[in-house]
């Protein structure tokens, strides 16, 4: 019997994902991956956060709504978050990787960036025209 739990998520652009996971300290491994849980039991995914002790962090693109979905044993979740405040954190630095790529795109430039007290992030963002 399979242990593992699939979570839907909003996140659609897989290098935003890989960043937001290494600013988070989970550099993922890129490529078709097996994620371990119970009892050695594996399912493939295509970025994986291998953990020593507990289940590896999984995500795999889920074509039929065109995002990414965490795969993971969540009876042998070991972070220090629960898996829902895993997920917020993600998603805040998966918004912040996303806006960071666009303004560079649009040829802005990052001016000023800081974190408050209660987890927001502020971006100040300048564009010279010529």
């Amino acid at each position: 019997m399979s242990h593992f739990s699939t979570v839907r998520t909003e996140l659609r652009d897989r290098q935003a994902l890989i960043e937001a996971l290494a600013d988070l300290g989970h550099p993922p491994l890129e490529g078709s991956q097996p994620v371990r849980g119970y009892r050695g039991q594996t399912v493939v995914a295509d970025l994986a956060v291998p953990h020593a002790e507990g289940a590896d962090i999984g995500f795999r693109w889920n074509e039929s709504n065109g995002s990414y979905e965490l795969v993971t044993d969540l009876d042998l979740w070991k972070q220090p978050v629960p898996v829902e405040r895993f997920l917020a954190r993600l998603t805040q630095r998966y918004a912040l990787r996303t806006i960071l790529a666009a303004s560079a795109a649009e040829g802005f430039q990052v001016a000023e960036q800081s974190e408050q007290l209660d987890g927001t992030i502020e971006l100040v963002v300048t564009r010279w025209d010529a």
